[in-house]
């Protein structure tokens, strides 16, 4: 395996759910909706968006490494730009699902710590 699918994969599995205060709290419910919140995030595509943003990636830099040397280094700076813009791409995906699953939970009336 190649070294930046390893690192989107490695990334891909950062998300986390959000701390929330369990004073008073029925935690077969609290698992329930967090299950069904985690559910909204299969609608973000981590892969998707860390393949697009690699493509943008590595076109800005085969630009900028054509204008600044020979096609080996845009080669080299192409392929740089794709992973930098693969795992931006990655991450911000993760994020978002984060986003998600804490706004259901805050809908649902959980007090979130964090």
């Amino acid at each position: 395996m190649k070294k930046p699918v390893l690192l989107l994969l490695l990334v891909a599995g950062c998300a986390s759910d959000p701390i929330v205060d369990r004073k008073g709290l029925n935690d077969v419910k609290y698992r329930q909706d967090l299950a069904e919140c985690r559910t909204y995030t299969e609608e973000v595509s981590t892969a998707k968006e860390a393949a697009e943003r690699g493509a943008v990636g590595a076109a800005v830099g085969a630009v900028s490494g054509s204008i600044i040397g020979n096609s080996s280094t845009a080669g080299r700076v192409a392929g740089a730009g794709a992973v930098s813009g693969g795992t931006g791409g990655a991450l911000s995906a993760e994020e978002r699902k984060e986003l998600i699953v804490f706004r259901c939970l805050k809908g649902r009336g959980y007090r979130i710590l964090g």
